[in-house]
């Protein structure tokens, strides 16, 4: 039996919405909100009645009925610590994005989206794989800090669809075996994928792991403090320095892919670099989790749109291709990622969960 799904991902300026006939993509839209318009709400969960009626009016001006659908599903945001997997919305999960005590992300509006429509439509709604997914073992969280745990924050949905795909692709079950995902993108979040948990993983937003081309990654404790208590920054200018005008943005003005390759084909040594000191630090965290796996990597899965760069591919490939085989899944196609966890659920490959 086919099934016909709505997926809904809420960005800072955008909504993208697409419908899938199955597996298969028959309409994909970017709806685009003016800075202007954005900024004149209040909080993020404000925007929901705005961004609902740009969706009605999108699929309005395509002659979609909201009827034709069997599931909406929405991109999850900033919830609670969870497992992994399609979670079926519901009113705590609302209440709890509305309250936003883990912070506002335009994510968080993906999940309201999703249940207002299918409610309208007497359908049910899903999420998948939020950045909240939380599957680390203890030994993971723990730092030389008592008063600081590790937190899970990473490219969840990607990730995990990645790793359906590598399990696939390797003719096995995902729960079954080992992986390291590298998502390489403007973040960059590297995780240790055992028999279907991600059981360490960097965290990508907080200056964990690696630097990326807008995040700073690690940083020496004593000159990052020093730095911060010297009074010459305030607390959202640090931030802005680990998030947004990090890693190599800093270095060189410019987050681009295209235009770091322009630079290094110019004979810019300094952009090589750079990019060098990224890729490093990338089969550095690959290496890492090759030891929480204890060596037992069924392969290495290197997704994100820098996956598209034959220069990174083939850096990190020199440094880590002892380990084990290396799978190049370019791209992160979030769309996809949510159709298809909502399908394995309405085709009964797997039972949703329940947000407590």
């Amino acid at each position: 039996m086919k099934h016909k799904i709505l997926a809904i991902n809420p960005g800072s300026t955008s909504t993208k919405i697409a419908i899938f006939d199955d597996q298969v993509q028959v309409f994909n839209k970017s709806i685009r909100h003016s800075t202007e318009k954005i900024s004149s709400f209040d909080k993020i969960i404000d925007q929901y009645e705005f961004r609902k009626s740009a969706i009605l009016g999108t699929l309005e001006e395509a002659n979609i009925n909201l009827q034709e659908f069997d599931a909406i599903v929405g991109r999850g945001g900033m919830l609670k610590p969870i497992q992994g997997g399609t979670y079926l919305v519901n009113d705590t999960m609302i209440d709890y994005v509305k309250e936003a005590p883990r912070g506002e992300h335009a994510s968080n509006l993906g999940c309201v989206l999703a249940k207002e429509l299918a409610d309208s439509i007497n359908k049910p709604a899903f999420i998948v794989d939020p950045v909240a997914v939380d599957e680390m073992d203890d030994l993971a969280r723990y730092t030389g800090f008592p008063e600081i745990k590790r937190q899970s924050l990473f490219h969840a949905l990607n990730q995990k669809a990645v790793a359906l795909k590598a399990a696939k692709k390797l003719n096995k079950n995902y729960n079954e075996i080992n992986l390291i995902v590298a998502h390489l993108g403007g973040g960059i979040s590297v995780g240790a994928h055992q028999l279907g948990r991600v059981i360490d993983v960097n965290n990508a937003l907080d200056g964990d792991g690696p630097m990326s081309p807008e995040r700073s990654g690690g940083i020496p404790n004593g000159p990052l403090y020093k730095m911060a208590l010297s009074g010459e920054y305030t607390l959202k200018e640090m931030q802005r320095k680990n998030y947004g005008n990090g890693g190599i943005v800093a270095y060189l003005g410019t987050n681009d892919g295209f235009e770091i390759e322009k630079m290094i084909k110019a004979g810019d040594k300094n952009a090589l670099f750079i990019l060098e000191v990224m890729c490093y630090q990338i089969a550095k965290e690959i290496g890492a989790c090759s030891t929480v796996l204890k060596g037992n990597v069924d392969a290495i899965v290197i997704t994100g749109g820098l996956a598209y760069d034959q220069f990174v591919i083939d850096f990190i490939k020199e440094r880590v291709s002892f380990i084990s085989k290396i799978l190049i899944f370019p791209g992160e196609d979030e769309m996809e990622a949510l159709a298809f966890g909502a399908l394995r659920v309405l085709n009964n490959e797997e039972k949703y969960k329940e947000y407590l």
